[in-house]
């Protein structure tokens, strides 16, 4: 009796450690899947921001660059009539009175924005551009890294059976879409 209830409990722990084998391999499987899905939830949050982000700062871009250009225009408008204007004629004076107005208007701006930014502000809108895009990569790179990991141990024997089994499928990369090579425009 000694010899058959060894044997029982020979094939007991086979089975115990078969089963922790099975379960240890499906909660890899689940780890790497999870994994997967959290990538591909930063991949939605950049791309989110980048979406909230851009058409935000380019607006912002337009109207700080739509102020100065008024401001600049008024000026150039106004030295133009002055320098059109006959010598002592009420075309003359209004024409300086225009140019002084304007030159308020400027030093009221200047104030308020110690220096007229267009140039720093399309510098910041490129920056945060760059940023947007580098985040995306980042995110993109660290998905397909986290999806490859996965793929490759669902595929490989025996996990490509417990795959099967607990239905488990391969993910799909981040691929570049038709047309990525082409850089895209903004415009004001």
């Amino acid at each position: 009796m000694k010899k058959g209830m060894l044997i029982f409990l020979v094939i007991v722990a086979v089975l115990v450690m078969l089963v922790l084998y099975v379960v240890g391999k499906y909660n890899t499987m689940v780890l790497k899947e999870e994994d997967v899905f959290n990538k591909q939830a930063q991949v939605e949050v950049v791309l989110q921001r980048r979406f909230d982000l851009i058409p935000n700062l380019v607006e912002s871009v337009k109207g700080i660059m739509q102020q100065e250009q008024e401001v600049f225009g008024n000026i150039a408008d106004a030295r133009e009539r002055y320098a059109q204007a006959a010598s002592g004629t009420q075309g003359k004076v209004e024409a300086a009175n225009q140019v002084e107005s304007a030159l308020g208007r400027l030093l009221v701006v200047m104030e308020a924005y110690p220096e007229l930014k267009s140039d720093q502000t399309v510098i910041n809108l490129m920056d945060e551009l760059a940023g947007s895009e580098n985040r995306i990569a980042v995110e993109r790179k660290r998905y397909n890294d986290a999806v490859t990991e996965f793929n490759k141990f669902i595929r490989v024997l025996p996990n490509n059976i417990f795959a099967n089994i607990f239905g488990f499928e391969d993910k799909i990369l981040f691929e570049s879409t038709e047309g990525a090579e082409i850089v895209p425009e903004v415009s004001f």
